[in-house]
């Protein structure tokens, strides 16, 4: 099932509720995935480096469900990002960003640009990231953290930045394949 993260002070009522108005939040599709995402016209590649990355993008950008002010002219946002594996999960393919914005014309568009992978995989012709592979028997519902990476993290700057249109971004952090639902149901009950 699905869940929903709130980043809180500490785990207590007040604490969540404000994470709530903060709309410091985020979702996942049951993988127990630990996201971080800023985004701010002061940061930079080096922010994401090294254990600041989380202090400086509060001190120098806003945290995931945050607004942006407007752009100065020449600005593009920079967003900090930085993921870890569930530790009872498989490990991370990539991390994508997902850009949309409303163009002048009214019409609604959406972007999705690899920024982070595991490997030493590299974007085809066509600008596409290759799959990371897969480890799963279906046989047996079992696969092996033997591909993947524990934690991504980077920073991403939009080479697409208009500061006239309205737009949105988030992180997508993509797990490496694991056994299906249905594998585990039929491993468990020897079914076809």
């Amino acid at each position: 099932g699905g869940l929903a993260v709130f980043w809180a002070e500490e785990n207590s009522r007040d604490a969540i509720f404000a994470a709530m108005r903060r709309r410091e939040a985020y979702g996942t599709s049951g993988p127990r995935i630990t996201v971080r995402f800023f985004g701010g016209y002061d940061l930079s590649a080096a922010d994401a480096a090294g254990d600041q990355l989380v202090a400086t993008g509060y001190a120098k950008g806003v945290p995931m469900g945050g607004d942006l002010k407007p752009a100065a002219a020449g600005q593009a946002p920079t967003f900090l990002f930085a993921a870890m594996k569930d530790p009872m999960g498989g490990n991370l393919d990539r991390v994508q960003i997902i850009k949309g914005w409303v163009s002048a014309d009214g019409k609604t568009h959406e972007k999705v640009y690899d920024v982070k992978w595991a490997g030493d995989r590299k974007p085809g012709a066509d600008g596409k990231l290759p799959p990371v592979g897969n480890t799963v028997d279906t046989k047996t519902a079992t696969y092996a953290n033997s591909i993947g990476a524990a934690e991504l993290s980077g920073s991403f700057t939009d080479p697409e930045f208009n500061a006239k249109e309205k737009a949105f971004y988030y992180a997508r952090v993509i797990e490496i394949p694991t056994p299906r639902w249905m594998d585990y149901d039929h491993a468990q009950f020897q079914a076809d």
